[in-house]
């Protein structure tokens, strides 16, 4: 009886399937080893839009925020901050002259939950809560000019403002990621408790009536600018109103901030 499959035949068979395995093998080696999974970047470095928009070009605050876990974080934020113009917030018979001095600091850092069941995607992408407390810092040099009436004679005011804020809350926020590396980060409600510390002075050839209408007037600027502020700066243990006034107050606070960021 023939053989089916001749001896050497079956060597050249057997060599064949050999180098058609290794052939494989390499390719899908070399299919593994171009694989690459895709980069995360766990830290962003951020600018706050919404503070120069509110108290002017000279308060610039920047942020960092890095990821814990895929559903965690936290951030900081730091910078310089500056009061805003109060003209707008006096009544007509107070006119802004010239701002002496200014200054300020900001400091503040939150602890974030991005909520899976919302969010499709990890941190720092959507919806999240968490706990955040804040400090600030202004100080302001002023000098205005008072003028009753068209008929009086104007008098000259000399102002020093001194605020501090300490605030601590709970806070909702959003944040977008576009292609990849930018963020726009939003904190839409922030509700908290706000302790307020102020001092003041007023200096000039003012008359009592006239010193506490000043710091009535100021006392509304502020309520102006910050939501939540409550204090009667001006006024002593007496209800009288003199050159120096100051009041600590705690009240509900406020954070809501837009902040544009970069990931690396």
């Amino acid at each position: 009886m023939k053989k089916l499959y001749p001896k050497g035949n079956i060597s050249i068979l057997f060599i064949a399937l050999f180098i058609a395995f290794g052939v494989t093998n390499t390719q899908a080696q070399t299919s593994d080893s171009l694989y690459k999974p895709e980069r995360e970047f766990k830290n962003t470095i951020r600018f706050n839009a919404t503070n120069p928009l509110i108290f002017g070009g000279k308060s610039l605050i920047f942020g960092y925020e890095r990821i814990l876990k895929h559903n965690r974080s936290f951030s900081i934020n730091i910078g310089q901050a500056a009061l805003p113009n109060f003209e707008n917030g006096f009544s007509d018979e107070f006119r802004s002259k010239t701002v002496l001095s200014q200054g300020g600091f900001h400091i503040s850092g939150d602890y974030r939950f991005y909520l899976s069941k919302l969010n499709k995607y990890n941190a720092p992408r959507g919806v999240y809560i968490g706990p955040y407390y804040s400090y600030n810092r202004f100080s302001k040099g002023h000098d205005w000019e008072y003028k009753k009436d068209e008929t009086s004679a104007p008098k000259t005011i000399n102002s020093d403002l001194s605020l501090k804020i300490q605030q601590i809350g709970f806070e909702l926020g959003y944040q977008f990621v576009f292609w990849k590396r930018f963020s726009v980060d939003l904190v839409l409600m922030g509700p908290g408790v706000a302790a307020y510390k102020v001092k003041a002075t007023a200096e000039g050839n003012l008359s009592d009536s006239e010193r506490e209408e000043f710091f009535e007037n100021l006392n509304e600027a502020l309520k102006e600018k910050f939501p939540g502020y409550g204090g009667t700066i001006g006024e002593n243990a007496d209800g009288e109103f003199e050159k120096n006034g100051s009041a600590s107050t705690t009240s509900l606070g406020f954070r809501y901030m837009i902040n544009v960021g970069y990931r690396f």
